[in-house]
């Protein structure tokens, strides 16, 4: 893919300004056709088209330590209640200056707390989570005396921010606990920890007693839902809905890319999401480092918020021979990714190996995917419960040998990867949002008439 501009590394700041100018901001497998899933309540589910009013004249809350609406799967559960005639709010960070305290987006109210995401140390971590659950439940008790919610739903991380719900609790309101990742595995990834480590029991213990304190339990995968179903959760309590991408921002485009490839072209490796060591983005650059020689004409892309870790990438790239070959584009709006996927060769996930990303299931798999481009990933657990080789380029989890065999592998074989994207995108399309949000509200119907999620 010949794109006529010339790559380079460059620094956060650079990104940064290059952004602005161009007006970006942040904002068990089955091959083939997977079978019908059935909701809670054994019915094969139907996919709606549009709202059915459903939810009207019920008053919900979501409460998530992020960005809001930058934070995909909070906005599309919040816009599906909104879309079924639910009153809804979001209490959220106030990430930027330029965000306004509160502002209505596409039907949904949005507070944010004057609170902005931070890494840190474990210290740190302690007193931002703290901060925002005090006035995430000073917001919630005080609005729940004015007018009592229906429903609030609490996104992870931390899990123990679902207490900021006790009044509305008390009011009557039903809670749910969307556990987006398993809080012990990933802080045992981001800080180095073992498993028998003080923190991580603890870590634990918190796992169990907010999901004890919740009505209802979503997460994000079968590897997820089986390791909080073995740990502290009823698998009647839990229901695994999907990350997939909105398909009316991500609409399925087939396969632009030839059987075959113009040596002279440029090669676009492109990874997009946070930039943090456990995704393993060093990796990807020391596997270009590799296959130099081989495919002189590779670029990866990156895409993403600027983070430490990153400006420590790129001062390597700086200092090496790869200048020409790493290209940092900074954040995008959630819209502005199909696009810049329509303008790669090859999607990446080169996730370090951890107790976290051994069971995780990357959503940009399937943003990939709809684009109708090829997706070398690594093998696991968590993404094999939905893909085959047939479908994904495996590579083994952290091992830079073994993916740069795989990017020379996808440069050298256009037309069998080619195949390899339409197989994984028949796998996506039997998990795109529209049926994840029908079973999503179904749930919430579910709870909200019954008190409790019901067997299938």
């Amino acid at each position: 893919m010949n794109t006529g501009r010339k790559a380079s590394a460059v620094t956060c700041e650079e990104a940064r300004a290059e952004r602005d100018s161009r007006g970006v901001s942040q904002g068990s497998r089955q091959a083939g056709v997977m079978p019908q899933r059935l909701d809670t309540w054994g019915g094969v589910l139907e996919q709606a088209e549009g709202g059915s009013g459903s939810l009207a004249g019920r008053r919900a809350v979501a409460v998530v330590y992020s960005s809001y609406p930058g934070d995909p799967r909070p906005r599309r559960a919040a816009e599906a209640l909104a879309r079924e005639g639910a009153s809804v709010e979001v209490i959220c960070l106030k990430e930027t200056d330029a965000e306004p305290e509160r502002e209505t987006f596409n039907g949904v109210d949005i507070t944010r707390v004057n609170l902005k995401h931070r890494r840190g140390g474990k210290v740190f971590y302690i007193v931002q989570y703290g901060t925002f659950i005090l006035l995430a439940a000073a917001i919630l008790a005080g609005r729940a005396f004015r007018r009592r919610y229906d429903l609030v739903h609490v996104h992870n991380m931390p899990d123990v921010l679902v207490f900021s719900a006790l009044v509305p609790k008390l009011f009557g309101a039903k809670i749910i606990l969307d556990l987006h990742d398993p809080m012990p595995e990933l802080m045992m990834t981001i800080f180095r920890l073992r498993e028998e480590t003080l923190l991580v029991q603890l870590l634990k213990k918190f796992e169990a007693w907010s999901i004890l304190f919740a009505d209802a339990v979503l997460t994000t995968n079968e590897a997820f839902k089986k390791l909080f179903v073995c740990r502290s959760c009823p698998a009647q309590k839990i229901e695994v809905i999907m990350n997939s991408p909105d398909e009316e921002i991500f609409q399925c485009h087939e396969s632009e890319q030839s059987a075959s490839r113009e040596s002279s072209n440029r090669f676009v490796i492109m990874y997009h999401g946070s930039l943090v060591e456990r995704h393993g983005v060093d990796l990807a650059v020391s596997a270009i480092a590799q296959t130099r020689e081989r495919i002189p004409t590779a670029e990866l892309r990156l895409y993403g918020r600027c983070t430490p870790f990153l400006e420590q990438v790129l001062d390597w790239v700086r200092k090496s021979e790869l200048s020409d070959a790493i290209r940092y584009l900074g954040p995008m709006k959630l819209e502005q990714i199909p696009e810049a996927i329509r303008a790669c060769d090859v999607g990446i996930i080169p996730n370090r190996r951890s107790a976290f990303t051994e069971i995780n299931m990357p959503t940009r798999i399937f943003e990939y995917l709809s684009q109708g481009k090829p997706v070398i990933a690594p093998q696991t657990a968590g993404i094999q419960d939905y893909f085959g080789p047939q479908e994904l380029v495996f590579f083994e989890l952290g091992n830079i040998d073994d993916l740069a065999v795989k990017m020379e592998y996808v440069f050298r074989h256009p037309a069998e990867v080619l195949e390899m994207a339409k197989r994984g995108q028949r796998v996506y399309r039997s998990h795109v949002w529209s049926g994840e949000r029908t079973r999503f509200v179904n749930m919430v119907a579910g709870v909200l008439n019954r008190g409790k999620l019901s067997p299938a």
